[in-house]
């Protein structure tokens, strides 16, 4: 099994049997690489990233999870 970890967030790409490669936060629970992107890689703004969504805004960023919360709090 082959694994890539990012030196910048510590999360880690497993390669699955079928080749292809599998996020896993540095926690360990299975993410998405443009979720990581929103909420971590577009943040830090760093050269040693390899997450190949960085950039992508496609995924859950901070802004969108306070307005998930804010929504949330309004239906109380």
């Amino acid at each position: 099994m082959n694994c890539k970890q990012c030196p910048k967030c510590g999360a880690r790409w497993l390669q699955k049997e079928d080749g292809t490669w599998q996020l896993y936060w540095a926690t360990g629970k299975e993410a998405k690489e443009v979720d990581l992107a929103g909420l971590v890689c577009n943040k830090l703004s760093d050269d040693t990233c390899i997450n190949p969504s960085k950039g992508d805004e496609t995924g859950t960023t901070w802004e969108k999870r306070m307005k998930e919360m804010e929504q949330g709090m309004d239906g109380l």
